[in-house]
């Protein structure tokens, strides 16, 4: 099927430009989302006569979405989420979880901006949103089990190394707890002792007496 592109289309062709797709494509993606007309010579002509009107506005809009590209890009936002220990996600992380984090963070966008394949791991992770079909930034999601986990993750840490460390503190605290109740035991024993020497010492005396 024959379409006309009334936006830049990556992989497929610039403003005006007139290609060959798969119909299911053209009337599920590119129609339907305004970013072609099918290729009829009214729909041509109608074109050549807007082209100077739809290229004024895909110039503003990609101004628009520059300012915000200048803001947006390299951004990272926490988004918080169940997971095990080994750090499987319980569920995924989404476009919708992903343009959610970036609007309460202040930015406006749209999950159809975003794309990620569902994310299912902590960690820091890079996502693309295309702000404009001439303009993309890659933003960061930080997935963690809590606020205090990803601040641990943004400074550098995996998951895995936290795991160590937190099994590592366990360990230190279970050879704490052993140091401290073998010192009681000495302590006991000593005491032990003490109290067996005074008892003979005062047998002593009470015998020479």
């Amino acid at each position: 099927m024959q379409v006309i592109l009334l936006e830049r289309v990556a992989k497929l062709g610039q403003m005006g430009e007139v290609v060959d797709v798969k119909p299911g494509y053209a009337r599920n993606y590119l129609l339907p989302q305004g970013k072609a007309l099918s290729a009829s010579k009214a729909n041509i002509a109608a074109f050549e006569t807007q082209k100077a009107q739809l290229e004024a506005r895909n110039l503003e809009t990609k101004k628009e979405a520059e300012a915000l590209a200048a803001k947006l890009d390299g951004q990272q936002f926490v988004v918080i989420r169940s997971a095990s220990d080994g750090g499987a996600l319980y569920g995924s992380v989404t476009t919708r979880d992903a343009a959610q984090a970036a609007t309460d963070a202040g930015f406006s966008v749209d999950r159809k901006q975003v794309f990620l394949q569902p994310i299912k791991e902590l960690g820091i992770h890079d996502v693309q949103v295309v702000l404009h079909p001439e303009v993309d930034v890659i933003i960061k999601l930080n997935v963690a089990r809590s606020a205090e986990e990803a601040e641990l993750q943004a400074a550098g840490k995996s998951i895995q190394e936290l795991a160590a460390e937190e099994e590592a503190a366990a360990d230190f605290e279970i050879a704490e707890l052993f140091e401290d109740i073998g010192a009681a035991a000495t302590d006991d024993e000593d005491l032990a002792t003490s109290m067996r020497r005074d008892d003979d010492d005062a047998q002593d005396a009470a015998d020479k007496a």
